[in-house]
């Protein structure tokens, strides 16, 4: 006959079963509605099954002051913030370089929102993930500071550390932040704070909800209409965009692969496209997309904030396993030029990868700095500035490759200020290089030569004439020549010579963090 079982344990028992999602089928069904998932649902596909330790699993809501404690208990299971240690591609990367920590609202629980209790346990975990070095995965959506709370004795509650504890943790380890639905107030600066962000399209993110934006007497604003992602994707505030939360959970699967480390599994493209991928007009623009995900390996590249400052493409990649970050630019868009939203873009990104250890590729289609009234307007001095200053600190490798134009300061600041900063630049067959754009540098140096001359027809065709002569001493083979960049290379090489150089590479130490910047 099978012992009884003991009082405490059977306790135990029910007291857990009453923090699962099986507790509260209204809860769930409701959320189910809604076209989301469950907190513990979208925890269960992200992580590898049966290594999630939980901390806190037992809290509730502080509100006994206005709210029965079993009433607690059933609505309000771990005060609305799942949270504990887990591990994430442990097939791809083993026991130890998939360790992370995972934390996530629960807006089925008074709408995400931060409890007093909450707070405290994202304290306890934010020391734990910087002990432990963890790779860490937030679920953000929930609408800000909660009110309602009454345990704790409180005037402004602007002691609360997590904030802290959560901003000191960048440059420290990889911060993924998943956003669905609505993320307002405190919610968004932990979203705002991270690395990365995910989002998806019904995503509104905001630094304050309807409730504070009517009480500033701003009006009334709809919740789905504070920050959509209609907004916030041009703008640059999230990084990738999916349809749904399942997408987010494999999307944020793959981003946090890259911090995890190099993989051996991989297959690269034929690389013979890429001797035709770059047209010979130097006025003609082409995606340059294509060439990145050749280069890379199968199916390894991810592009990050594709719809904000759109001539700059920063991406994620694996050359032969390893991750990589590409920064390049994008013809179709200012030719290329550098504007003052690209150089933000570029500049964090190198942060990024420096702070993580990832080498940086860079593809340099570039007719310098966008110049003119219209782009000073925007702050270009300080923020053009900001990718030379960010390139200059790279403590990881570097290696350019000219893919058709070099040109100006621009060129230099994707090359990290100088084509001889990185580890090896490189050009392709039909690069041309100069100190500013051909035709321009013409026009200056032969001013007065061409205002002489009256036929506007004459004077375009020396203009032309001019030109040509310059486009061919400005060939790439000309600069190899007085040795300005290390080699001119066969497209179908990049690849090759780009894994050659890493393999032989020095990483630098593991070392104190460097924050990286929000923006």
């Amino acid at each position: 006959m099978a012992e009884p079982e003991r009082v405490d344990l059977a306790e135990l028992r029910r007291r857990r079963a009453l923090t699962e999602d099986e507790a509260r089928p209204d809860a769930v069904a409701r959320r189910h509605d809604a076209g989301g998932r469950t907190a513990r649902e979208n925890l269960a596909d992200l992580i590898d099954p049966g290594s999630f330790v939980e901390y806190g699993r037992f809290a509730i809501a502080p509100q006994r002051m206005r709210r029965d404690v079993g009433d607690l208990i059933a609505r309000t299971p771990a005060d609305g913030l799942i949270a504990g240690t887990a591990r994430i591609n442990g097939d791809v990367f083993g026991e130890r370089r998939s360790a992370c920590a995972v934390l996530s609202y629960d807006y089925t629980v008074l709408a995400g929102t931060q409890g007093a209790l909450g707070h405290r346990k994202k304290d306890r975990l934010f020391e734990l993930i910087d002990r432990m070095r963890l790779p860490t995965v937030f679920f953000a959506e929930g609408g800000g500071g909660r009110p309602g709370d009454t345990d704790y004795p409180v005037v402004s509650a602007l002691d609360t550390r997590a904030f802290a504890l959560w901003a000191k943790l960048s440059g420290v380890v990889p911060r993924i932040a998943v956003v669905k639905g609505r993320c307002f107030a405190g919610n968004a600066v932990i979203a705002g704070a991270s690395d990365l962000i995910v989002a998806t399209r019904d995503a509104s993110l905001g630094m304050g909800g309807p409730a504070m934006i009517a009480g500033g007497g701003l009006g009334d604003v709809h919740p789905d209409a504070v920050g959509p992602i209609e907004m916030q994707e041009p703008n640059g505030n999230v990084d990738v965009v999916v349809d749904d939360e399942a997408e987010a959970v494999a999307v944020t699967k793959r981003l946090l692969g890259y911090f995890q480390g190099a993989t051996t599994d991989w297959t690269a493209a034929d690389q013979s496209p890429l001797r035709t991928a770059v047209p010979e007009r130097a006025r003609r623009a082409y995606d340059v997309t294509p060439i990145i995900e050749t280069i890379a390996d199968d199916g390894s590249v991810t592009v990050l904030r594709p719809r904000f400052a759109r001539e700059m493409v920063t991406a994620l990649a694996r050359i032969e396993g390893r991750p990589v970050g590409v920064i390049a630019n994008d013809t179709r868009f200012t030719a290329g030029a550098i504007t003052a939203g690209a150089s933000d873009k570029a500049a964090r990104f190198l942060q990024l990868c420096d702070a993580f250890g990832l080498p940086v590729i860079s593809l340099i289609d570039c007719p310098g700095y966008m110049v003119g009234p219209a782009a000073e307007a925007e702050s270009l001095v300080r923020r053009a500035s900001r990718m030379l200053v960010a390139g200059a600190a790279l403590r990881v490798p570097m290696i350019a490759v000219i893919l058709r134009r070099g040109y100006g300061l621009g060129a230099q600041a994707m090359a990290g200020g100088s084509l001889h900063e990185p580890l090896l630049t490189v050009a392709w067959p039909g690069a041309h290089l100069g100190p500013m754009g051909l035709e321009g540098a013409v026009r200056l140096g032969l001013r007065k030569e061409l205002d002489a001359i009256v036929d506007e027809v004459e004077r375009e065709g020396r203009v032309r004439a001019a030109t040509a002569a310059a486009e061919e001493n400005a060939r790439a083979l000309n600069a190899a020549m007085l040795f300005e960049i290390d080699d001119v290379i066969d497209p179908v090489q990049t690849r090759g010579v780009i894994a050659a150089t890493l393999a032989a590479a020095a990483m630098p130490e593991p070392g104190p963090g460097r924050f990286v910047d929000t923006w």
